[in-house]
C-alpha cells in the first residue's frame, strides 16, 4: 500500500474491485411432496421452521387431549364413588356388562353436562374394573387438587396452542441455550453489499479545469489543478450561468464556459450545502437559496436559477459541513436608494430542494457581493 492509505479502504476496496468477494447462488435440491425442488437456503429454513411449528402444534394438541382424557376419567371415578353408584343395588345385581352399562347410563345422566365428551361402554369398563381397595380409599381432597392442577396444565396449553408463534421461538432458544454452548459461530458477519465502487476507489490520478474555456480533465496538466480523484468518480460541474451538471471523470470534456466550481460529486451527500445568490435575468430581481444535491442524473444539464434567459450567478459556495456565512451585498447607485450596501447572512436561510427559486435579496440592480465572514455548521449529525 502507498504510505498514508487506510487499511480499512483498502480492504473495502479488494471487495468492491477483486474478486475477493463473490456472489454464490447453490442450487439446492430437496424432495417436497414426492417431487424435487430447488429451493435456497432461507427457503429451505422457512419450510423447516414451518414444519417445526406444525410438530409443536400436533404436540400440544396431543397433550391437551391427555390432559383432558385424565380429568374426563377422575371426574368419572369421582362421581362413581361420591355417589355411591359402585354400591346401588342395580348395579351390584348386573349379570352381564350390557346390564353394567344401562344402569351406569342411568346413574350417570344428571351429570352428563360435566363431561367434555359422551361416556362410551369402554370407559365404564375401565371404571368397574378399579379394584374395591382403591375405591375406598379414595382420597377426594388429593383428587380436588390433582384436577386443579390439571386444569392449570390444559390453561397453558390452550395458551401455547393461541400464540403458537411465541412458544415455537421459545422453543428455539431452548434448543439453543441446551446445545449451542461451545458451537458459537467462529466467522464475521459483515454486509458487503453496501460497498460502493466510487467510495472506496483510491484517489489515484488528478483533475484540472480551464474555467474560461469549460473543459475539464485528468490530462490537461497544464491547467489549473482541481483535486485528486478516481478514475471512476462523478464530477459535479457549476458555471455562471446558474447551469450545473455531473459527468464521468475523463481526459478532457467540455462541461461549458464559464465554470465557477469544479468538484468530485458523492451521490447521496445531504451534508454539502451550496450557498447562492443570482440574478434572475439580465435586469431582474436577485435571488438568495440554500440547497443540496444528492441525486441527479449524469450528463444532463441542471438549472439552480428560475431559467430566465440572462439569468447570472453573483455569489456561490460550496460547504462540505453544511456552513452558511455572511456577505456583504453593494448595489449600484440609484435614485431610490438610500442605503446601498447591507450583510446577508446565509443562516438565516432555510435548506430547500435544488430547484427552489429562492428568497428574494433586492429588486435593484447588484454591483458586488462578497466574502464577509465565515460560519458555523447549520445541518445536524
Amino acid at each position: 500500500m502507498a504510505p498514508g492509505i487506510s487499511p480499512d479502504v483498502t480492504i473495502d476496496a479488494l471487495y468492491a474491485f477483486t474478486a475477493c468477494e463473490t456472489s454464490i447462488s447453490p442450487n439446492t435440491c430437496v424432495i417436497k411432496d414426492n417431487k424435487p425442488h430447488f429451493m435456497s437456503v432461507n427457503d429451505i429454513l422457512i419450510e423447516n421452521t414451518l414444519q417445526t411449528k406444525n410438530l409443536l402444534k400436533r404436540e400440544l394438541e396431543i397433550r391437551l387431549a391427555e390432559l383432558q382424557e385424565k380429568i374426563f376419567f377422575n371426574s368419572l371415578l369421582k362421581i362413581f364413588i361420591q355417589e355411591g353408584m359402585y354400591k346401588h343395588p342395580d348395579y351390584e345385581n348386573s349379570g352381564d356388562f350390557e346390564t353394567v352399562v344401562e344402569v351406569l347410563n342411568r346413574l350417570f345422566t344428571p351429570f352428563f353436562d360435566q363431561f367434555y365428551r359422551e361416556i362410551l361402554p369402554e370407559d365404564y369398563k375401565k371404571l368397574i374394573e378399579k379394584p374395591m381397595s382403591s375405591i375406598t380409599r379414595f382420597d377426594v381432597k388429593k383428587s380436588d387438587e390433582q384436577m386443579k392442577a390439571l386444569n392449570e396444565e390444559i390453561a397453558e396449553v390452550k395458551k401455547n396452542l393461541k400464540h403458537l408463534t411465541e412458544y415455537a421461538i421459545r422453543w428455539f432458544e431452548y434448543l439453543r441455550d441446551k446445545y449451542g454452548k461451545g458451537r458459537e459461530r467462529k466467522t464475521e458477519l459483515r454486509v458487503f453489499d453496501k460497498v460502493e465502487a466510487a467510495q472506496v476507489a483510491l484517489a489515484n490520478t488528478k483533475l484540472y479545469v480551464n474555467r474560461a474555456e469549460g473543459f475539464i480533465g485528468t490530462s490537461m496538466k497544464k491547467d489549473e489543478f482541481v483535486t485528486e480523484c478516481s478514475d471512476i468518480d462523478d464530477i459535479i460541474v457549476f458555471r455562471e450561468d446558474g447551469k450545473y451538471t455531473v459527468v464521468k471523470v475523463q481526459d478532457k470534456v467540455f462541461v461549458g464556459k464559464d465554470i465557477i466550481h469544479v468538484a468530485v460529486f458523492k451521490k447521496g451527500d445531504d451534508r454539502t450545502i451550496y450557498n447562492a445568490i443570482y440574478r434572475d435575468g439580465s435586469n431582474g430581481n436577485s435571488y438568495i437559496k440554500r440547497f443540496a444535491v444528492t441525486a441527479v442524473t449524469r450528463e444532463k444539464e441542471y438549472d439552480l436559477t428560475k431559467g430566465t434567459k440572462g439569468s447570472k450567478v453573483l455569489y456561490f459556495s460550496a460547504n462540505p459541513n453544511g456552513e452558511a456565512e455572511v456577505v456583504h451585498v453593494q448595489l449600484k447607485p440609484h435614485s431610490k436608494l438610500r442605503k446601498l450596501t447591507f450583510d446577508m447572512d446565509f443562516a438565516s436561510i432555510a435548506i430547500k430542494g435544488k430547484a427552489s427559486m429562492g428568497n428574494l435579496v433586492t429588486k435593484y440592480p447588484v454591483k458586488k457581493i462578497t466574502f464577509k465572514s465565515a460560519g458555523k455548521s447549520t445541518v445536524g449529525r
